[in-house]
């Protein structure tokens, strides 16, 4: 936004030391802590330190950085665009005009629209994978992190100018679907979902597993199952084929509520051959030892990288009979991401914290077998999402809040608040609003907590037009546009503001300018939180602006001056509600 301007102070800089014969070497500028000032500081510490190498000369570096930094403030007098400049313990600090500063800001998201904050394209592909919801499961909140998260990140890595490739990886085949399966055989045969399709797919699960726990002794007819399965009975594949298609169309109309969608499938299906290639790889190459048929086949990763101190243990990479892990399949995943896509600069894994030590190992094995793009494999690992009362998740128990109800309950609750606040409107817009509103409260508590922390979703909290919830943001929006539509619709004409702004107006600005710094460092942080915060921070500055500073009643030119400040804030709002996932509804 000031590049012109820091330009041309670096210009100033180079002529400083070409002039007292100083090494010249980059300027680094930090952006000054925000203290109703606007600023850039740069340190001479670097300078001083290198000065006094090219000179061979033993200086007390501190204090030659004061002294550089109090001459080179002197050289720059002030700068164009700048109204102080001053030399504090071996840095420049030079502050920006605040009108002019306020002005090109304000300029800066009114131009840009909802391309403010964007960064210009790396040329740099990341994939993300995330998701990942097992077939012949039910669909709950606790798989929502995962999405949600992934979705966000992915929008957020876009925005900040990486290629990224959004991917899913669907658990397809395993004992789940074997135990599903016989299920449905012995007691579903020729069934078929017609609505809430999950819903049903989770009930003949949950269906399974209870009478399983009553009676052990039929795990004979799993084994048996899972026996047809691993010699590909024609008709077995085809029931299995026909029922994961009922599962992935469910998914599908999950997504398309949520606003979430991908660009690559893979599933564990089709890991499962290539990743017993190369765990047989890994026997010959001395890596792995195979201990069957009395053991599995075991990788000793701490031994072999000559560890004293536990840290990887010994990774399983297959079973003592020959059947393949979730390890044997990931294994081959992983390889697959980079065969298909040779030139990721980093393959992202949105999966829970319970996986850290399964994915370490799988990255390392992979690192030690010679695959150098492995280390460009990591795990973003996220804690899980709780019912009230700390009640764990869990499909094969049925304690779940299924998807397609919470989206129903959301839904209805918030209609009914958007029915209080705003009987006139039509009901068409009605339904749209509570829509939105209804998602966005589930959405936000997913995204605004530490990726390390547990999420226990409650509706008091998710639908609070008052607190750190998605309604308040929304809230914010909507009453932004209500302003401009009172005072008559856009306000494009560049406005200096030639008043004593407020410190509301001042602060409300310094957040505005802040949004392309928050989504650089919630991509290099891999951090939603980031943009969560920074929505609901905008979002109560923006209150506090409204409530203490008049618009519409007021003279010119603060009328057209704080129309303009309006009207950026709800752009950013909506680039902000658009990085997560959240949709700004134009009435509540």
């Amino acid at each position: 936004m000031f590049a012109v301007e820091s330009s041309n102070v670096e210009k100033i800089i180079r002529e400083f030391t070409s002039i007292h014969g100083l090494p010249d070497i980059p300027v680094q500028w930090n952006w000054i802590p925000f203290s109703g000032h606007w600023g850039l500081s740069t340190s001479l510490f670097a300078l001083a330190a290198a000065d006094a190498r090219a000179r061979n000369e033993k200086k007390n570096i501190p204090d030659y950085a004061i002294n550089l930094a109090d001459q080179l403030a002197k050289y720059l007098g002030t700068p164009p665009g700048f109204e102080k400049v001053e030399a504090v313990k071996g840095y420049v600090n030079l502050y920006f005009s605040t009108v002019e500063y306020a002005q090109r800001v304000i300029d800066s998201v009114i131009g840009q629209k909802a391309n403010f904050g964007r960064a210009a394209r790396k040329q740099e592909q990341i994939m993300v994978e995330f998701s990942q919801p097992n077939t012949h499961k039910s669909f709950h909140v606790g798989h929502l992190r995962s999405a949600i998260l992934g979705d966000t990140l992915s929008r957020i890595l876009d925005f900040a100018g990486y290629d990224v490739i959004r991917a899913n990886y669907p658990g397809d085949m395993g004992l789940h679907v074997i135990k599903w399966l016989w299920c449905y055989i012995n007691f579903h045969a020729n069934e078929k979902p017609d609505k809430d399709i999950t819903q049903w797919m989770g009930a003949v699960y949950a269906e399974a597993s209870q009478r399983l726990e009553q009676n052990p002794l039929l795990e004979s007819e799993i084994r048996a199952l899972y026996k047809r399965w691993d010699e590909r009975d024609p008709e077995l594949v085809k029931l299995w084929e026909e029922t994961r298609e009922w599962s992935l169309q469910g998914f599908y109309q999950i997504y398309e509520a949520l606003d979430i969608h991908f660009d690559r499938y893979y599933f564990n299906s089709q890991m499962e051959i290539p990743g017993k290639e190369i765990v047989q790889d890994l026997i010959n190459k001395k890596i792995a030892i195979d201990e069957r048929p009395d053991g599995a086949v075991i990788v000793k990763i701490d031994e072999i990288l000559g560890l004293t101190k536990e840290k990887f243990r010994v990774f399983v990479a297959l079973r003592s009979d020959g059947t393949a892990l979730y390890a044997t399949e990931d294994l081959a995943l992983a390889r697959q991401k980079f065969l298909d896509y040779p030139d990721l600069k980093l393959s992202l894994y949105i999966v829970d914290v319970r996986q850290s030590l399964h994915f370490q190992q799988v990255f390392k094995t992979l690192e030690i077998a010679g695959y150098e793009w492995a280390k460009k494999c990591e795990h973003i690992p996220y804690e899980l999402v709780n019912l009230p009362g700390n009640v764990v998740m869990a499909s094969r128990e049925g304690t779940v809040v299924l998807l397609e109800d919470l989206m129903r309950e959301a839904t209805q609750r918030a209609y009914e608040v958007v029915q209080q606040k705003n009987p006139d409107l039509s009901e068409e817009k009605k339904l749209a609003t509570a829509k939105a509103v209804g998602i966005g409260a589930i959405k936000y508590p997913m995204q605004s907590r530490e990726n390390a922390k547990i999420v226990t979703f409650d509706w008091e909290t998710a639908l609070d037009f008052n607190g750190q919830a998605a309604p308040y943001i929304q809230y914010a929006f909507v009453r932004a546009g209500s302003i401009l539509r009172k005072a008559g619709g856009t306000f494009d004409q560049s406005v200096t503001p030639e008043y004593e702004m407020t410190s509301q107006e001042i602060e409300l600005v310094d957040v505005l300018s802040r949004f392309p710094r928050e989504v650089e460092r919630a991509a290099a942080e891999y951090r939603t939180l980031q943009i969560a915060n920074y929505a609901y921070d905008l979002a109560r500055k923006f209150n506090d602006f409204y409530t203490q500073c008049p618009v519409l009643y007021v003279d010119e030119p603060v009328k057209n001056a704080r129309l303009r400040l309006v009207m950026a804030t709800r752009q950013t709002i909506a680039n902000s509600l658009t990085l997560l996932g959240i949709t700004a509804p134009e009435a509540m």
